[in-house]
C-alpha cells in the first residue's frame, strides 16, 4: 500500500474508471488532466467513440468539461474502451455505474455486480478498487467484496484493497463540484483510506475525511435524504400557501430572515438520478426498522407532478375547457435547468397524468435533442402552457406573444419563472405553484 501511495503521489499510477456517464467522465478527465494515465471503460460503444474523438458525451452547459476532454484525449492521457482487459494494468479502479431503485423501491445492483465480475477477471494483484456510485449501507461488505474475492482465490486487504468515496457532483457543475466539495474516503482499512486521500488530493481542493466503508455509504445516502425531506417541507408549505391564498415566495423570504432557517424553493417535482432513489437506498435492508418521516417526504415529492396536472385542469376549468381533448404545451423535460439530464423527470410524470386524463401533450426543451424544436410552434394552438423547468430560455418569456399564440390563455408555472402580476397584466389565466389568490383582511 505504501508503494501504491508513492506511485499515486508521483503520478506514475495507472487509473481505471468503469462507467463514463456524468460522474465517470468528469473524474476520468480530471485525473487525466492532473497527469495520470487513465483507462475509461463503458458498455456504450457510441459514448466511447465520442470520447476518443475528443467530444464531450454530455449535452447542456458544463463549464470547462468539453475543453478538458478534448485536451486529455488528444494527449492520450485518457483513452476510452468497451473492453475490460486494459484494466489489468490499472493500479486504482474507480467504479461509477448506475445503482437504481426498482418500482418496488428495492435497490438493484445489476450494473455494479456486472462491473465487479468483469473487473475480477482482470484485476491486478494489489490494486485498489474505489466505488464512487451511491450504494446502500453494507454494499461494499455484502456485495462488492465477495464478488471481487471470487471463490476464495483472493483476499480483501491482501490481494486487493477496497474503498467507497461517494460522488458529490450534479449536472451543470460537474468539474466545480468535483474540485471544491469535500469527500469522504471510506476504506476497508486505515491504509486504504490513506491511499484514497492521496489520490483525491490530486484533483480535490475541498476537505478529505477518512472513514470506514459503511460510514461513507451512510453519509451519501443520508445527505440526499436530508435534502429530499427539506424539499418535501417546502413543497407542502407551497400547497398550504395556495390553499389559504398566500404567496409562498414571500412567506419563504420572511421565514428565512429568522436565524437558522433556510426553507428551500417549492417546485413541480424532484428528479435526477440521486434524490428520488437515495432515501430508499438509505433504508434498504435495515433490519427491524420502519421508516416514517423519510417515506412521507418521498410521497409528498412524488405527488407534485400530479398537483401540477391539477393546476392545469383548474385553469382550463375556469374557462369552461375540459382537460380531456385539450392540447397542453409543456416547457422543459430535463429534471434540472440548463441540462439534458432527463432521469426521473417530473415532466414525464406530469405528461403521463395529463395523457391519462385524455389530454394531448407537446413538449419543448432546448437541451433535450428530442424536444429541441421551435418553442413558439409547440405553444401555438395549445389550450394551456406549463413551465416545468427553469431553463434560461424560459426566463423573460414574451407573455403577450404567448397569450396571442395560445388557443386559451392558460399559463401554469411550476418553477417560479413568471411573476404573478406580469402574467395577469398580460391577460393570462394564471396558476402558479405556491401562489394562491390573495384574500383581503
Amino acid at each position: 500500500m505504501q508503494d501504491l501511495i508513492k506511485r499515486i503521489e508521483s503520478k506514475q499510477a495507472t487509473i481505471g474508471v468503469i462507467g463514463l456517464g456524468y460522474v465517470g467522465i468528469s473524474v476520468a478527465s480530471a485525473l487525466a488532466g492532473a497527469g495520470f494515465r487513465v483507462i475509461g471503460v463503458d458498455i456504450k460503444a457510441d459514448r466511447v467513440t465520442k470520447i476518443n474523438a475528443g467530444e464531450c458525451p454530455i449535452e447542456g452547459i458544463e463549464p470547462g468539461l468539453p475543453e478538458l476532454i478534448a485536451g486529455v484525449t488528444k494527449s492520450k492521457k485518457l483513452v476510452a474502451t468497451t473492453d475490460y482487459a486494459p484494466l489489468g494494468e490499472a493500479d486504482v479502479v474507480l467504479i461509477d455505474v448506475d445503482t437504481p431503485v426498482a418500482s418496488d423501491h428495492r435497490a438493484r445492483f445489476t450494473a455494479l455486480r456486472a462491473a465487479c465480475r468483469d473487473l475480477r477477471n482482470v484485476l491486478k494483484k494489489g490494486a485498489l478498487v474505489i466505488v464512487e456510485s451511491t450504494i446502500a449501507p453494507g454494499t461494499c461488505a455484502d456485495v462488492v467484496a465477495p464478488i471481487l474475492e471470487g471463490a476464495g482465490d483472493r483476499k480483501l486487504n491482501k490481494d486487493f484493497y477496497l474503498g467507497h468515496c461517494p460522488e458529490r457532483v450534479m449536472p451543470g457543475k460537474l468539474l466545480k463540484n468535483l474540485r471544491e466539495l469535500s469527500r469522504v474516503c471510506g476504506g476497508a482499512s486505515h491504509e486504504t483510506s490513506d491511499a484514497m486521500v492521496a489520490l483525491y488530493r490530486t484533483i480535490v481542493e475541498g476537505r478529505l475525511d477518512k472513514s470506514d466503508c459503511v460510514t461513507a455509504e451512510l453519509v451519501k445516502t443520508a445527505e440526499n435524504t436530508y435534502r429530499d425531506v427539506n424539499i418535501a417541507f417546502a413543497n407542502e408549505l407551497g400547497l398550504i400557501c395556495e390553499a389559504v391564498g398566500a404567496d409562498f415566495r414571500r412567506v419563504r423570504e420572511l421565514v428565512n430572515e429568522s436565524p437558522g432557517r433556510d426553507v428551500l424553493l417549492a417546485g413541480a417535482g424532484v428528479g435526477g438520478h440521486c434524490i428520488p432513489k437515495d432515501p430508499w437506498l438509505l433504508v434498504h435492508g435495515v433490519p427491524g426498522f420502519e421508516p416514517r418521516l423519510i417515506m412521507a417526504a418521498r410521497a409528498v415529492n412524488d405527488e407534485m407532478p400530479l398537483h401540477m396536472a391539477r393546476l392545469v385542469e383548474d385553469g382550463l376549468d375556469s374557462l369552461g375547457v375540459p382537460v380531456h381533448g385539450a392540447k397542453i404545451a409543456v416547457l422543459g423535460y430535463a429534471y434540472l435547468e440548463n441540462s439534458d439530464d432527463t432521469r426521473n423527470s417530473p415532466s414525464e410524470a406530469l405528461i403521463e397524468h395529463l395523457k391519462d386524463w385524455g389530454a394531448k401533450v407537446d413538449v419543448h426543451d432546448p437541451w433535450v435533442p428530442e424536444y429541441a424544436t421551435d418553442m413558439w410552434k409547440v405553444v401555438e394552438g395549445a389550450d394551456a402552457c406549463v413551465v416545468m423547468v427553469r431553463h434560461e430560455a424560459y426566463l423573460g418569456l414574451d407573455l403577450p406573444k404567448l397569450k396571442g399564440l395560445l388557443r386559451h390563455p392558460v399559463l401554469v408555472d411550476g418553477r417560479h419563472v413568471v411573476p404573478t402580476e406580469a402574467a395577469l397584466s398580460a391577460g393570462l389565466t394564471f396558476r402558479g405553484l405556491g401562489r394562491g389568490t390573495k384574500r383581503s383582511l
